[in-house]
């Protein structure tokens, strides 16, 4: 895909077509839009009429179906109905508009919508999708402190409820966590798209291929692993504090997986610290689901492949223009000789970590 198709498919969101949208399912805007920070989607914040204030998400086209992005909705609901604090989508409320459609079923009231314009309409024909929209209540937070170990009690107190909600049923339709399959998928995709140079290919896909190993072999120490619906992409910057607490706003990347991979990128630091820091987190999670202290060998695996398949995402996107922007150290040879050294030392930290 051209630089200037995959712009157009988002270039078509104007104010005018995000306000039109969002009227078309019961929010009638006061002509007030916001674009808030968001590579995956596009997000606007929208003041409405009535004096309320709403957050729309147009989801990437063709990255998710209907049914991966309702079983995403269904568990933000669940969690809500759970007294855990995120925020669920809003039921929508259909008009009689040009190029809007239900993508749900109508009863009760559908939770995601389906615009059509004209850019959209080609990507549909292209790529198997138009833009697909939800509609949420705006939250308001800062990021959490972790200065203060009661915040991380209650932080793991917050996943330990989400993930009590989340072991009830499995994903039918999102994403199943398998690191060597997703490890080699990511691999594939930047060596088959010629996203390395010729100079940096033999070690960079040398060291990926151990590393791939390595996960693989950590991962074939627990058989009996257990997996649930979780958050998926659960770092500090996805978990709001507000009202003296943490807050979830965005579901996007919930994914069936391994516990601690909503606990993992919380932490930061050198090990001690870490480690710390974990034991934290545990204590307040552990009063609300249990956890399975093994699945702390999974840690250094687990950041390997999300170091690997993030050169894949920024690949994969390459060809939206906002990714050169924002990233235009990706594909150098300097950006390539700094993944090869942290590989080593991932491979060197999983390791150390078998050895245990």
């Amino acid at each position: 895909m051209t630089t200037q198709e995959t712009s157009r498919d988002y270039d078509d969101l104007t104010p005018q077509t995000v306000l039109d949208a969002l009227d078309a399912v019961g929010f009638r805007g006061d002509g007030r839009v916001l674009q808030l920070n968001s590579y995956e989607n596009r997000v606007f914040q929208v003041f409405l009429e009535d004096g309320e204030v709403v957050v729309s998400k147009f989801y990437r086209p063709a990255r998710w179906s209907d049914e991966q992005i309702l079983e995403e909705h269904a568990l933000a609901i669940e969690l809500f109905d759970a007294e855990v604090p995120v925020i669920p989508p809003l039921p929508l409320h259909l008009r009689d508009a040009p190029g809007v459609a239900s993508s749900t079923s109508p009863s009760p009231a559908p939770t995601t919508a389906l615009l059509g314009t004209p850019a959209a309409t080609l990507a549909c024909q292209r790529e198997g999708g138009v833009h697909r929209y939800a509609v949420s209540t705006r939250c308001a937070g800062r990021e959490p402190e972790l200065e203060a170990p009661e915040t991380l009690r209650q932080i793991g107190r917050f996943i330990g409820r989400l993930h009590a909600v989340g072991e009830r049923r499995p994903f039918l339709h999102r994403h199943v966590m398998r690191p060597q399959l997703d490890g080699q998928k990511a691999r594939a995709l930047l060596i088959d798209g010629g996203f390395l140079p010729e100079t940096a290919q033999t070690a960079w896909d040398s060291v990926c291929v151990a590393a791939i190993n390595h996960m693989q072999a950590a991962f074939s120490t627990l058989p009996d692993l257990k997996t649930l619906r979780l958050h998926g992409d659960c770092h500090l910057g996805n978990v709001l504090w507000r009202d003296g607490g943490p807050h979830v706003v965005d579901l996007d990347d919930a994914c069936m997986g391994p516990a601690v991979q909503d606990l993992w990128m919380l932490v930061s630091g050198d090990w001690a610290t870490m480690q710390g820091q974990l034991e934290l987190l545990l204590e307040g999670y552990r009063q609300f689901h249990d956890f399975d202290r093994r699945e702390l060998r999974l840690i250094e695996p687990l950041r390997t492949l999300r170091m690997i398949r993030h050169s894949a995402w920024l690949a994969e996107r390459w060809s939206d223009p906002a990714f050169p922007r924002s990233f235009p150290h990706f594909g150098t040879g300097a950006y390539w000789s700094q993944q090869v050294a942290q590989l080593r030392e991932q491979i060197s930290a999983m390791t150390e970590t078998a050895a245990q």
